[in-house]
C-alpha cells in the first residue's frame, strides 16, 4: 500500500510501509495486524484510534522491537530515519531503542521497578545512552524531573514510585522516555489510568515537548478527546488494518469511512437532546476471522457486493484517504452518501461523504475541538 499520507509536518522520521504482524498457533498463523501503512514526520503527533483487539498497541511493540513471543513481523518494512529496522539484530535493536526511540506505557506503576527510586532508574537509562558519568547523569535526571512538572523534585528524585501519586508517575515514565533525547516517542495510552485533570496536563506536557524538541509522536489511544487536542493527524484502526487517516480535523468533523461515522456518532454531544446514542451493530471480527473484502462489511449498512469480495485500499477522500469502496472515482455507489442518521438522532442529515472533490458536510462535533494543534495538518 501506499503511504497515505497526505502533508509532511517534517521530514519522514518513520515509515511504516506494508506491516504485518502475525502470530503462529497450533490452529494455524494469525495475522493480528494486516498490510498497514503511514509514515510520522519530525515533530508531528499521529494519533492512532480503535476498538480494543484493533492492533493500535501492537504495532506500537513492533516497531520498537517488543513483540512478545509467539507474534513476529511476518511482513513489511519499518524504516526510521530512511533505515530499516525491523530486520536487526536485538543488540542493534536495543541500541535504538530508549536512545532514538522512547516508550511511555498506558500503566506507569508496573513501568517502574518498585525495588529502586526513581532517580536511580532515570540515572540508570541516562548513562546506558549517553556518555555521562554520575553526577552529570543525576544532573540531567534532576534537569528532566522539573522539565515534566515534579514539584519538589530535588527531594523526589530519591523517592521510590509507590511515594507519587497516579499522574507523577506518569510524569516519572514520561521523563525516563525523553531521557536521552529520543526523537520519536511511541506513546501507548498514556492518560487511560488518569483523571481528566491529570489528562489535560499530560497532554499539555506532551504538546510542549513535541514543540519544544521536535519529538514525533505515536499517539495510540480510545479517547477522541485526546487525539482532537493533541494529534496533527488521526489513523482508524480495524481489525489490524487502518480504515481512514487524515488530519484531524477533517477524520473529526468530515469523517469519510462509515466506521469513522459510527465512531463519532458514539460520542455524546452536550446540549444535544437524544433519546439514545447510535451505535454500530455487531461486534469487530477476531484475528483469523476476519471475514473476505472489507473487514467491516458486515457492520455496514452501505455494503455492497464488491466490498464482501475485495478488500479496499486507502483511498483518497477529500482530505484524508478511507478505506471504503464508496469513493471509487466514477461508482454509481460513490452519488449515494452517507448521511447523519450514521452518527444518530440530533446529528444532521447532510451528507457525510459528498462526490468526488467535494468537501463533507458534516458539522464538527460540539464536544471535540481540534484547535491544540492549528489545523491539524
Amino acid at each position: 500500500m501506499s503511504d497515505p499520507r497526505p502533508a509532511a509536518v517534517g521530514r519522514p522520521l518513520l515509515e511504516v510501509e506494508d506491516l504485518r504482524v502475525a502470530f503462529a498457533t497450533r490452529r494455524g498463523t494469525i495475522t493480528a495486524v494486516d498490510g498497514i501503512s503511514f509514515s510520522i514526520g519530525e515533530g508531528e503527533v499521529l494519533g492512532v484510534v480503535g476498538e480494543s483487539g484493533a492492533g493500535k498497541s501492537l504495532t506500537g511493540a513492533a516497531i520498537i522491537g517488543l513483540l512478545e513471543p509467539p507474534g513476529h513481523v511476518a511482513g513489511g518494512r519499518i524504516l526510521f530515519d530512511g533505515k530499516r529496522i525491523d530486520n536487526l539484530p536485538p543488540a542493534a535493536l536495543r541500541r535504538i531503542r530508549g536512545k532514538e526511540i522512547g516508550a511511555i506505557f498506558q500503566d506507569p506503576l508496573t513501568s517502574l521497578n518498585p525495588l529502586y527510586t526513581v532517580g536511580r532508574q532515570l540515572v540508570e537509562t541516562i548513562q546506558t545512552h549517553l556518555d555521562l558519568d554520575g553526577a552529570a547523569a543525576r544532573r540531567r535526571a534532576l534537569d528532566l524531573l522539573k522539565e515534566v512538572g515534579i514539584p519538589g523534585a530535588e527531594h523526589r528524585i530519591d523517592h521510590y514510585p509507590h511515594q507519587f501519586s497516579g499522574g507523577m508517575r506518569q510524569r516519572v515514565v514520561i521523563a525516563l522516555a525523553l531521557s536521552a533525547n529520543p526523537r520519536l516517542i511511541i506513546a501507548d495510552e498514556p492518560t487511560t489510568a488518569l483523571d481528566v485533570s491529570i489528562q489535560a496536563q499530560i497532554i499539555a506536557l506532551l504538546k510542549r515537548l513535541c514543540r519544544d524538541h521536535r519529538t514525533a509522536v505515536m499517539l495510540v489511544t480510545h479517547d477522541m478527546g485526546v487525539i482532537a487536542e493533541t494529534a496533527d493527524r488521526v489513523a482508524v484502526m480495524y481489525a489490524g488494518r487502518i480504515a481512514e487517516i487524515g488530519p484531524v480535523r477533517q477524520i473529526i468533523q468530515q469523517p469519510q469511512h462509515p466506521y469513522t461515522v459510527g465512531l463519532m456518532g458514539s460520542i455524546p454531544a452536550i446540549g444535544t437532546a437524544r433519546d439514545r446514542l447510535a451505535q454500530i451493530d455487531g461486534a469487530m471480527p477476531r484475528p483469523g476471522a476476519v471475514p473476505a473484502g472489507c473487514a467491516f462489511n458486515p457492520r455496514c449498512r452501505h455494503a455492497f457486493d464488491r466490498c464482501r469480495v475485495e478488500r479496499p485500499e486507502l483511498l483518497p477522500a477529500g482530505a484524508s484517504r478511507a478505506a471504503c469502496w464508496l469513493h471509487v472515482a466514477g461508482s454509481d455507489r460513490f452519488s449515494s452518501p452517507l448521511r447523519g442518521e450514521d452518527q444518530g438522532e440530533g446529528v444532521s442529515q447532510r451528507p457525510v461523504l459528498a462526490g468526488s472533490g467535494a468537501q463533507a458536510a458534516t458539522p464538527p462535533h460540539p464536544n471535540l475541538s481540534p484547535e491544540g494543534r492549528g489545523d491539524g495538518v
